[in-house]
């Protein structure tokens, strides 16, 4: 075990599966100190039994962390101002487009580029006048916030570089994810804002994480820089699939940790099956 700080931090949206299983014991076998914190800003899909059941699974796991837990929803001041940082230097804008809108702009366009996370947002509303966007929100209309990336790579620099303790030294190259929402008209953070702000207040020095979230680091890296934030290191581990190869999913029931405690399976069992025979320490 090293001397890093590392976390788990799960959304209570749905029940703990083997994916998860492996996340958070990889988490806990590279920090000597190991936190958790629930990230619950979906308030639509989070829900208190799937918040009980992640204390219930991992501590059926083996698992122990220090108190409290950090959970977003109580904390949603931290990521205002965050937020108005970025405002105040000229990276946000509000975008109103619908996904109906949006795909109908791709289509007259004829094709646009995708990256990580699907299509990239064409960049509608940048065209959009001071005067008409102060029309649409007297109007009470919804909006999202979404970075303006070529602004802020001008003034991030475009020589940031992170590590991966796994696969080397990166420089920052957020391209492939485009002008991404940070906020919502009701929601003052989206996952990519939150989740550093969350790390800089928990004192992460090594995040773990899924191989799926290697592009957003990139991302995360440039919102460091321009929050004056610390940079941890980070190390992206593989990810559990099913038998058909498929990545596993919280829709996936079959292989939940609950499911799999209620069929007789023992935490020794399920440690085995992703590759941690020994409980933590």
């Amino acid at each position: 075990m090293s001397a890093h700080i590392t976390r788990f931090a799960p959304s209570p949206t749905g029940w703990l599966h083997l994916g998860h299983a492996y996340a958070v014991l990889f988490a806990q076998q590279h920090g000597e100190r190991f936190l958790m914190r629930l990230e619950d800003i979906d308030q639509t899909r989070s829900r208190p039994e799937y918040e009980l059941g992640i204390d219930e699974d991992l501590h059926w796991l083996g698992l122990e962390w220090e108190l409290p837990v950090r959970k977003q929803s109580e904390h949603l001041s931290e990521y205002r101002e965050a937020l108005n940082k970025l405002n105040a230097l000229g990276l946000l804008y509000p975008c109103f487009c619908t996904r109906k809108e949006i795909q109908e702009e791709i289509a007259r366009a004829g094709a646009a580029p995708h990256g990580p996370e699907g299509v990239l947002y064409p960049g509608i509303c940048k065209r959009v006048s001071a005067d008409e966007v102060a029309a649409r929100m007297a109007e009470g209309r919804d909006y999202a916030l979404r970075l303006d990336l070529i602004k802020a790579m001008s003034l991030a620099g475009d020589a940031l570089a992170w590590e991966d303790l796994a696969q080397g030294r990166f420089i920052a190259d957020p391209s492939s994810l485009g002008d991404v929402v940070l906020a919502r008209k009701d929601t003052p953070t989206s996952y990519h804002l939150a989740v550093v702000v969350d790390d800089a207040a928990q004192g992460i020095t090594l995040v773990t994480r899924g191989e799926d979230l290697l592009p957003a680091t990139h991302l995360h890296r440039v919102l460091q820089e321009l929050l004056g934030l610390p940079v941890p290191l980070w190390k992206h581990h593989r990810l559990i699939a099913d038998e058909h190869g498929k990545r596993l999913a919280k829709r996936d029931n079959a292989r939940a940790i609950r499911t799999l405690r209620e069929q007789g399976w023992t935490a020794t069992r399920v440690r085995a099956e992703i590759g941690f025979p020994r409980p933590p320490p």
